[in-house]
């Protein structure tokens, strides 16, 4: 039997879940979880860091997932300085960095299928 499969339900976080995948794909999936994540792999970054590198996505949608992605524990936020304007660190926990080996796959996999079917287009 498949590990996913050994109970009806998975929990974690007081959360339930009706399987691992669902549970992932709460934890790190929609439009921009992952993206943030993946610009966070590498090193810590700060927010106005993280804008620059992610133009399509809104100042509200950033802070949004940031907050969710720091509620569920894959991403840490430390903050430098006690008066305005303070530095904002984001980074990944622990937890974070155990997804970046699954963030490496989807950025191969995206990359291939590209490569094949698609094209790579340069901002005007």
């Amino acid at each position: 039997m498949k590990t996913e499969c050994l109970s009806d339900y998975v929990k974690l976080n007081g959360k339930t879940y009706p399987c691992t995948v669902s549970l992932t794909m709460d934890l790190m999936g929609g439009k921009w979880k992952a993206v943030i994540l993946y610009h966070l792999k590498d090193e810590p970054k700060r927010y106005s860091e993280l804008r620059k590198e992610m133009p399509a996505i809104t100042e509200m949608t950033l802070s949004l997932q940031l907050k969710q992605l720091e509620k569920d524990g894959l991403v840490m936020r430390k903050v430098f300085g006690k008066k305005p304007p303070v530095k904002v660190i984001y980074s990944l926990s622990d937890f974070g960095k155990s997804l970046i080996p699954v963030l490496e796959v989807i950025t191969k996999w995206g990359n291939k299928t590209v490569s094949e079917n698609g094209e790579f287009i340069k901002a005007t």
